[in-house]
């Protein structure tokens, strides 16, 4: 029978008791302890700045609310000194009267102001409210003997009253301010008297005005502070006279007394905090005494209301003192835990990243070798024992360097002597890393040792076969074309380089740029993978009919090159020449297609042509070229003219460009006639080029260059654009026409830039008449019946120039109705000879007839040709008979003149 016992001793966990023995552990190390420090002291420095700033706002709270007070003490004084001033000029003219007027003794001046005479002009100089009394006067004994207010005079005497007392001894100053019953009215009334006096002198009385309390507390009530604050007015002795909020019981009381009588709150301006005597409250004071009269101006505050602010400033900030303590606190605590954490954490880090280690050693592509200052192995991957079928057993910690190479020998791995190979590699590796390709077998291995701190080295062992294959693979791409398997550019420059300088000895070398005619279009229509084809068998016969020591590269594209070593002279390389061709046009079986196919070749002969390889190679392919403007499907020798040309070429295309910036564009108009009317009816915008020094340059020589440039395009939109501005100052009936490039056409863009320039200038769209060749249907018609369908939506009358000199074909006019047709000049300058070109201008004007389309005849000079083609039925002429391009200027003369001839 087995018996268990449990008893609470308080055991101890043992995972929390070795948590707290770490963390205890960890608050002996010197960190820790330094981060615990520094947060208690922050947390000190909390505490400290708090108390610091909340003494520092209780002390602005406490002089804020002083100065207050003072200001408004001060701004009340300076009120009652103007209003009290007011208040006593009536008085003091009632003292002026007396003592002017001739009275000899007391007794006379009483008869004179008991007259009702005297209370009518007492009541005209005083109006009085509930507040303020009227003037009272009384005589040397005391008595009233007349007023302002009342009629008759009640019974009162003020023998009594001290300031009389002191008025009638010559002891008062000169108004005396006195807090007395009102024995009339009831209740408290504030008097403020003067002294009468005869000429001589001689005291006969006393004039006097009363205030109540309350009309001091009126305006009082009006600049209260708020809260538990109060303004009171004091008799410099201390009695209070009026206070604000009311406070009935005190109206009356002598408040000089006391730590008030010891500060001399009524003797001076002073800001201080006393216990209050009226309500027992501590309170903020400030005093401010009247200039004049002996009043002074008290207003208070409590403590408590002063410090409001200041205590809800003083929860605040110890609130967030004692939050950014607590965060404090927690954070050293989170911070302490989390290092217990890591702690464990770092242990079996540790643990793991031994464990990764040796997966990634063990997974490595390069076998890695370690070993001691002592040349034994420490560390050893599985690479390694694999790349060369090594046996574990032998291949292991502890086993000397010259064990596994042995090793290595007896399976055929390694050929050599044993002990020099490993003598060589211990004194290399002792002084710098070393690296080495040997050879195992059919494989290429790069060993790798780099010396290590305290003795011993790193081994590397990679096998860099596939590298080097891959090496030699870009290498051969590198000068090869891959495609054809030709010499490419680069090498083609190497080995014309070699010949060149075989040349400076005398051996003579052509040079052969060949370029496949057409190939584009072999590449369009019947896609790449047939035109690929084309160029490989293409390269294949260039390799057999050229010699030995001939040089066959292909440069790109359609383009090839040989270097003919064994043409010598001209002769020799058109004999080549001329067997490239006959070569090239045998046909080809290209993917299931016949193919037919020529080429243009230039030929450049050193060292005649050029002894430095660019200077060569620019001269044939300008050879090239001009084989090729030479309708192609032969071959041309380098001339120095062709240089010339080029560069020509070349410095026009330059100052095409800086005429485009410049504005070195001019547009002429050569009127259009109707000939049946013999009316203006239109006009052909022309571009002119006035160059700088050249003069006038023919568009048919710059035209094509900005065709071949792209730059037509930004030459037209200006041309368009400068007409149509033009065209809209003309009459409403005339009509503009514009020429527009095939290239500019190819533009998917052209109808919306008609759009816009018919827009921005607000010419008509059926003033606007553009002028299109038949080449800009040839390449891809539907794509330009489509830019032609556009442009008529716009409106645009759409003109057929040049029709009939080019690859005219009647279908252009079926498939679209163009509104015009234009007879070129070439049947018009013959059309009035015998075998002239009558007939043919008759076929198209019948042809444009039964379109629906207008006609107009180019190059009209005489009135011969002018009597035919109107005979003929044409709709319009233009030409040097009726007016060559003319400037715009000169076109709106001609325009008015003819207007101006017709009418008449």
């Amino acid at each position: 029978m087995r018996t268990s016992s449990h008893s609470d001793t308080g055991d101890t966990d043992p995972s929390a008791l070795s948590e707290r023995i770490t963390i205890s552990n960890m608050l002996n190390h010197r960190p820790v302890a330094l981060l615990m420090g520094c947060g208690l002291l922050l947390i000190t420095a909390i505490a400290v700045v708090t108390t610091m700033i909340v003494g520092d706002f209780r002390t602005k709270a406490l002089q804020n609310s002083e100065r207050e007070l003072a200001n408004t003490a001060m701004l009340l004084a300076h009120h009652y000194n103007r209003e009290l001033e007011d208040f006593l000029t009536i008085q003091a003219e009632v003292v002026a009267l007396v003592r002017q007027a001739q009275i000899d003794s007391a007794d006379a001046f009483s008869g004179q102001m008991a007259t009702i005479k005297a209370h009518e002009m007492l009541r005209a100089k005083a109006g009085a409210t509930a507040e303020i009394s009227g003037l009272a006067i009384f005589n040397d004994r005391g008595t009233l003997i007349n007023n302002s207010s009342h009629w008759p005079v009640p019974e009162l005497s003020i023998a009594e009253h001290s300031y009389f007392k002191a008025h009638k001894a010559g002891i008062a100053p000169r108004t005396t301010v006195e807090l007395v019953q009102n024995t009339l009215a009831g209740g408290w009334t504030i008097v403020l008297a003067q002294r009468l006096n005869n000429a001589r002198g001689e005291f006969v009385g006393v004039v006097s005005r009363s205030l109540t309390p309350a009309h001091f507390e009126y305006f009082l009530a009006s600049v209260s502070l708020g809260g538990d604050s109060a303004i009171s007015i004091h008799h410099s002795n201390g009695m209070l006279m009026a206070r604000y909020p009311h406070a009935d019981d005190s109206i009356g009381r002598n408040l000089r007394s006391g730590k008030m009588a010891r500060l001399g709150l009524f003797e001076s301006n002073i800001t201080t905090q006393v216990t209050s005597p009226v309500d027992g409250r501590e309170r903020l004071v400030s005093s401010y005494a009247l200039a004049t009269l002996p009043i002074v101006v008290v207003t208070a505050t409590t403590t408590d209301e002063a410090l409001a602010a200041w205590r809800k400033q003083t929860r605040l900030l110890i609130s967030a003192a004692t939050v950014s303590a607590l965060v404090v606190t927690i954070i050293l605590l989170l911070i302490t835990r989390q290092l217990g954490k890591q702690h464990h954490a770092t242990q079996a880090r540790l643990a793991l990243d031994k464990q990764r280690l040796n997966t990634a050693i063990n997974n490595m592509s390069q076998g890695l070798l370690l070993f001691d200052a002592s040349q034994r192995l420490v560390v050893c991957n599985q690479r390694y024992i694999k790349m060369y079928g090594l046996s574990p057993e032998i291949v292991k910690p502890g086993c000397s360097f010259r064990d596994i190479v042995a090793h290595r020998k007896a399976l055929g791995s390694f050929n050599g002597d044993v002990d020099e190979y490993c003598n060589s590699i211990v004194q290399a590796v002792m002084v710098e890393k070393t690296s080495a390709v040997h050879g195992s077998h059919d494989r290429s291995i790069q060993i790798s040792s780099v010396p290590v701190p305290g003795g011993g080295w790193v081994a590397t062992h990679e096998d860099i076969t596939e590298r080097i294959r891959d090496s030699e693979k870009i290498a051969y791409l590198a000068h090869y074309d891959s495609l054809t398997d030709l010499p490419n550019r680069s090498l083609f420059r190497q080995r014309l380089e070699r010949e060149l300088q075989r040349s400076q000895g005398g051996a003579a070398c052509a040079l052969l740029y060949i370029d496949i005619d057409e190939f584009k279009s072999i590449n369009d229509t019947l896609g790449h993978p047939t035109g690929d084809e084309l160029l490989k068998q293409v390269a294949v016969r260039l390799r057999e009919c050229v010699g030995a020591s001939d040089f066959v590269a292909r440069l790109g594209g359609d383009e090839f090159a040989v270097i003919a070593a064994s043409a010598a002279d001209s002769d020799q390389a058109t004999l080549l020449a001329e067997r490239i061709l006959q070569t090239i046009r045998a046909p080809y079986q290209c993917l299931g297609h016949h193919l037919s196919t020529d080429a243009s070749i230039g030929i450049a002969i050193a060292p005649g042509d050029g002894a430095d390889i660019d200077q060569l190679i620019k001269n044939a392919d300008l050879a090239m070229y001009s084989a090729k403007a030479g309708g192609r499907r032969t071959f041309r020798f380098f001339e120095p003219a062709m240089d010339a040309i080029a560069r020509a070429r070349r410095e026009l295309e330059f100052d095409l460009r800086s005429a485009i910036a410049d504005g070195g564009f001019e547009i002429h108009y050569q009127p259009l006639v109707d000939l049946r009317s013999d009316a203006i009816t239109g006009c052909e915008a022309l571009l002119r080029w006035r160059h700088p020094t050249r003069g006038m340059i023919s568009p048919g020589e710059f035209i094509p260059i900005a065709e071949d440039t792209g730059l037509i395009n930004e030459i037209g939109g200006w041309t368009l654009a400068t007409a149509c501005a033009e065209a809209v100052q003309w009459d409403e009936d005339i009509t503009l026409a514009v020429n527009i490039s095939p290239v500019q056409f190819r533009q998917p863009t052209l109808a919306l830039l008609v759009a816009s320039v018919l827009g921005s200038t607000g010419l008509p769209a059926r003033r606007l008449e553009l002028e299109v060749t038949e080449a800009v249907l040839i390449h891809d018609d539907d794509a330009a019946l489509t830019t032609l369908n556009l442009l008529r939506a716009l409106g645009v009358r759409i003109s057929l120039d040049d029709f009939g000199t080019g690859y005219s074909s009647l279908s252009y006019l079926q498939r679209f109705p163009f509104d015009k047709i234009k007879i070129d000049r070439a049947f018009v300058e013959n059309i009035d000879t015998t075998e002239g070109s009558t007939a043919i201008v008759e076929a198209v004007v019948n042809i444009a007839a039964s379109r629906r389309m207008t006609t107009t005849a180019e190059g009209v000079e005489t009135a011969r040709q002018r009597d035919i083609l109107r005979a003929l039925g044409c709709s319009q002429m233009q030409g040097w008979l009726f007016s060559p391009a003319v400037p715009a200027a000169k076109f709106r003369m001609l325009l008015a003149e003819h207007r101006g001839t017709r009418a008449a």
